[in-house]
This record gives structure tokens, sequence and C-alpha cells, in this order.
């Protein structure tokens, strides 16, 4: 661990590598500290609780996460090829080593019911995806937006619990192909 970063980035990036890799349920605060390299005391000096580390870790992947679909996407000329863009931004991130799903269904598939905070972070994480597919949708001109929208984040999360289950990342490929043929017949040039 770089003992130059700061405690509380310190801390974000043991808990990150350690919630990613084993759950968030798996992974006590020692560990956490120890990994840190940051004392117990400055730890809850930072955060005061494993849930507000929790939910630092979310919001951080929130951000890193949303910056490099955006990034990625940017490559793209039109709204429709920024669509099936992102698709290949999945087949990317799966083919990454230690690839273990969406780490926003994986927390609240393990806390959501248990913590409002989780869950309200993670449909926040949810509802800005979906806000960024409706505005590439409404950008094709396709007929009924909001229908074409939900089949897509349908497609795109099935895509991402497809390639945790089986382990291969070719679920992004058949899913951009799905939203081709979705796009086509609604009108999305």
């Amino acid at each position: 661990m770089d003992t130059e970063l700061p405690p509380d980035t310190r801390v974000l990036d043991a808990a990150d590598d350690l919630f990613y890799a084993h759950g968030v349920q798996a992974v006590g605060v020692d560990r956490i500290r120890d990994a840190s390299g940051v004392s117990l005391k400055r730890l809850y000096q930072c955060f005061p609780s494993k849930g507000a580390i929790v939910e630092a870790y979310l919001r951080r992947r929130d951000q890193v996460s949303r910056t490099a679909l955006e990034e990625h996407i940017a490559g793209y000329g039109s709204p429709r090829e920024q669509l099936l863009g992102m698709f290949e931004w999945l087949h990317d991130w799966f083919r990454q080593p230690g690839f273990r799903g969406c780490a926003f269904n994986n927390a609240f598939g393990e806390l959501g019911a248990g913590s409002d905070a989780v869950a309200e972070v993670v449909r926040t994480h949810k509802a800005a995806l979906r806000a960024r597919i409706l505005s590439l949708v409404e950008g094709v001109g396709a007929a009924d937006p909001e229908a074409v929208t939900a089949q897509i984040v349908v497609l795109f999360d099935g895509a991402i619990t497809v390639a945790t289950v089986s382990g291969t990342p070719e679920a992004a490929l058949q899913a951009r192909d799905a939203v081709a043929v979705l796009l086509d017949a609604h009108g999305g040039a």
C-alpha cells in the first residue's frame, strides 16, 4: 500500500480490493486496517463505521465506473454507436482478471434488505445508468424511448449476470447484438 496516499484513500483502496474480491460481509474492519496500513484509530476518524466505509466504497465505484464508461463511449460517433459501445465496454471489463460481477448488485444482494444506505447508493447508481441509456435512446429517435430503455437496461444488467456466472465475456457481445435488433425494430437509426 502506498503510504504517500491520504489515510482515507488507503482505506478505500483496501476496502475496494477486499470487498470486491471477497464480499462485504466477509471482510471485517481489522482486515481493511491491515491491508491499508492505517491504524484502527485513524481509520475510525476517517470512517466512523464499517457501513460508512461500504457507502464510500460504492460511491467511489459509481464515480469511477461512470467515468470509465463515458471515456470509452466518447470514442464512438452517433448515439446508436455509443449504445452499442457500452456493451463493448462491458466485454472489455468482463475480460479483466478478477472480474466478479457488479459491485452494486453484489453489495445489494448482501446488504440491501438490511441497509437503507447501501440500497440508496445502489439505486442511485442504477438510476444514473438508466438515465444515460435513456439519453442515448432518445438520441437515436426510438419510437418509445422509455420502453426501449427498460429493455436495454435489462440486457445490460443481464449481460453482467451471465458473464459473472458463466465466466465468459461473450454475453456482452450477445447483448450488444440484441440491442442492435431492438433499435432496428423500434426505429432507432
